[in-house]
């Protein structure tokens, strides 16, 4: 023992020498974590929060914890190594399984999913496994509009893995028939988690890799995942960052109508001029709807056909309403191309063009143009062929994506939300769980089963988890639907006051807020923790 202590010490002091005859002057602080993991003690960011965890055990006041604050940011921040801005993923799949929980209705059947790995930044078989949980689309949207986890990746070493959600994208486990009853009856969350923690376990394996601590990363779904990921498979999976993930909301717990109040709540901010302008449109247009004045609304709007009924009105509303929500959660300070196209800013390009209008119905056109006509090449706008009514009312997309959405809005994803008019700006277009479970009724065959995820994975008496980062931001109309408080030393809350939907997990761009800056500096160091943690224990 004392020869090895002696080779370590002795090592250290000739890496932090510099450079000598012969040999490149290496990383030093990679030496430092190294011998620092070789000896278990704690490198001089761990003892750091080390310090804050003791701190707070042994005394509770409130100044404690300012204290505790205060530490965490005093540590000199070192800055992120420059990524690929476009990370060399390389298209994959993987022979999954069909059911993991019945052995007699598919018996050992598979099916080929997609995954997107890079191994650019890894120290083979030592550094970490970053792994998205993919979610409701295809997956390289995620991995290309996710540029934190491979900056991470690039910092500390990682394998990163980007796997798609069984169902969306080129991930159909019955092809073209995906989508018909019953092959669809196996989209399912716990079948999704089961697809991951299948593919992380085998592709440990297969890449030497067993000894690599496992963080997972998601953004709204994905982040649920997530979470649900630390929760059900805490063997598999050392850590969580779930950003802009809805888990209360999502599980039926909070206001239906806060959804649409928080949309309403951002453009408020920015003018509440705005808000009254966009809330008179909509009189406008139920007053012409009233009066049947069809042709009005047609050409006040550009649509491609006349209204001709109360349906398509109700259309028509969702339609507008959906506009606003994307514009909302897309709310960036630059101009971004992910679930459409979008200006810098679009909630101020909204309203600036909302209140430059005079009539208030070809004001409300162009604001809604933002989202639907970006390109500018649109000469109407196709009612029934922009927007899908959906069991989600804040939009379920369009194509194949829509349908599995569709049909999980429909069994376990809980998203009763409604606007009223009075908390919103929006026009009153209620949705309760009778709608739904009449909706999903005629559409799948299928009826709701409110509360059940909330059974499955704990609602929010989550005190008995650990190491799982909530990230959210101020301007993301999901944030309070999801867990805006730490709960435990490991139960992180992270609140971004300029954030809008899951930019934290964004590539660094030079017009980020200073918020969003801080919260992925902070991410990276809890983070950190945890694959020193992880590493620990596997010894």
């Amino acid at each position: 023992m004392a020869v090895h202590m002696f080779v370590l010490i002795s090592t250290l002091l000739f890496c932090l020498h510099g450079e000598t005859r012969g040999f490149p002057n290496p990383n030093q602080q990679y030496v430092i974590s190294k011998i620092s993991d070789a000896l278990l003690i704690p490198s001089p960011e761990e003892f750091i929060f080390s310090q804050q965890d003791s701190v707070k055990v042994s005394k509770k006041s409130g100044k404690t914890e300012s204290l505790r604050e205060e530490a965490t940011w005093k540590k000199h921040a070192v800055p992120f190594i420059n990524a690929d801005p476009e990370p060399k993923f390389k298209e994959k799949f993987f022979t999954q399984v069909l059911d993991h929980f019945n052995f007699n209705s598919m018996g050992n059947g598979t099916f080929d999913q997609r995954y997107l790995i890079t191994d650019q930044y890894w120290k083979k078989g030592h550094g970490p496994i970053f792994f998205y949980t993919g979610n409701e689309g295809d997956i390289w949207e995620f991995a290309l509009n996710s540029g934190f986890i491979t900056e991470l990746a690039a910092e500390q070493g990682a394998l990163v893995i980007f796997a798609e959600h069984r169902y969306y994208g080129k991930s159909l486990p019955f092809g073209k028939d995906s989508f018909n009853i019953p092959e669809v009856g196996l989209l399912t969350v716990e079948q999704a988690l089961a697809d991951y923690a299948v593919m992380i376990t085998e592709m440990k394996q297969q890449l030497g890799a067993t000894n690599c601590p496992v963080i997972v990363f998601g953004g709204s779904y994905g982040g649920i995942l997530s979470v649900y990921m630390r929760l059900r498979y805490p063997n598999i999976v050392a850590g969580a960052l779930a950003a802009s993930a809805p888990i209360l909301s999502t599980v039926g717990m909070g206001d239906s109508t806060q959804f649409f109040h928080d949309v309403t709540s951002d453009f408020e901010s920015y003018s509440p001029a705005c808000r009254d302008a966009v809330r008179g449109a909509f009189l406008k247009l139920e007053n012409l709807a009233q009066n049947k004045d069809y042709h009005t609304i047609q050409s006040g709007f550009s649509l491609c056909k006349t209204p001709s009924s109360g349906a398509d009105i109700h259309q028509l509303k969702g339609l507008l309403r959906n506009a606003f929500t994307m514009m909302a959660m897309m709310d960036y300070p630059y101009s971004t191309h992910f679930m459409g196209s979008m200006p810098a800013n679009p909630v101020k390009v909204a309203c600036d063009t909302m209140l430059s209008g005079a009539d208030l119905l070809p004001a409300l056109r162009d604001t809604v143009g933002i989202f639907y006509n970006s390109s500018g090449e649109l000469t109407c706008f196709d009612l029934y062929g922009l927007y899908l009514e959906c069991a989600d009312p804040t939009g379920c997309g369009l194509g194949l994506d829509s349908l599995a959405w569709d049909y999980q809005a429909c069994t376990e994803i809980e998203l009763c939300y409604e606007s009223n008019n009075v908390s919103d700006m929006f026009p009153p277009l209620p949705f309760t769980e009778q709608d739904r479970e009449r909706y999903c009724t005629k559409r799948w065959g299928v009826v709701p089963r409110p509360g059940w995820l909330k059974t499955q994975f704990w609602g929010d008496a989550l005190s008995t988890a650990s190491n799982i980062i909530f990230s959210n931001g101020d301007l993301d109309p999901w944030a309070n639907g999801g867990v805006r408080k730490s709960l435990s030393p490991s139960l992180i809350a992270i609140n971004i006051s300029e954030g809008a939907h899951h930019l934290d997990l964004r590539g660094s761009n030079e017009a980020d807020p200073s918020s969003v800056i801080e919260a992925r500096r902070k991410e990276s160091e809890i983070i950190a923790q945890w694959v020193k943690m992880a590493r620990r224990k596997s010894l």
